[in-house]
């Protein structure tokens, strides 16, 4: 039987790429996979947020130890303005001398918000200073809701 070479080739141009119906099917595959592993990635990246804020927080605490045992033992009375005593702490009033700072920088949580500072600390009986963050929500809840402290014991996430 005679067959068109041109015939031939209009029928290889027309199969060559997918149909509609082949790349819906993908993107459907594509769709239930992403379903599934997105919110084991995302709960990964609630727990290292909370653990990177523990760890914030625990540094903190240095700090202010820190600031105690070269002050007679007294942590930095008030609330979140004592950082700019941890940062920038001045002159020794005795010898009129730079004193050295305890913090860089403001500390941040991992959503990248300022952590909480409080002493005398009326969040819990610790003869320490209360921190704590806001948390995800990124609202001030006094430590409480999704708030992270030193106070309490840690959750398991």
């Amino acid at each position: 039987m005679y067959r068109n070479p041109r015939h031939r080739q209009s029928i290889r141009a027309s199969r060559s790429g997918f149909t509609l119906l082949e790349v819906l099917i993908v993107l459907a595959i594509l769709g239930v996979i992403a379903a599934m592993v997105v919110p084991r990635f995302l709960g990964q990246q609630q727990t290292a947020n909370i653990k990177a804020t523990q760890a914030s927080i625990h540094g903190l605490e240095q700090a202010v130890k820190l600031f105690s045992v070269s002050n007679q033992g007294e942590y930095p009375q008030g609330g979140d303005e004592v950082f700019e005593k941890l940062i920038n702490p001045g002159n020794d009033p005795q010898t009129g001398r730079p004193i050295e700072p305890v913090l860089d920088e403001m500390p941040l949580d991992a959503w990248g918000t300022p952590l909480h500072y409080e002493y005398p600390n009326s969040k819990s009986d610790r003869d320490k200073p209360a921190i704590w963050s806001s948390g995800r929500d990124l609202k001030n809840d006094d430590g409480s809701g999704d708030d992270i402290n030193n106070w309490t014991t840690p959750a398991s996430v």
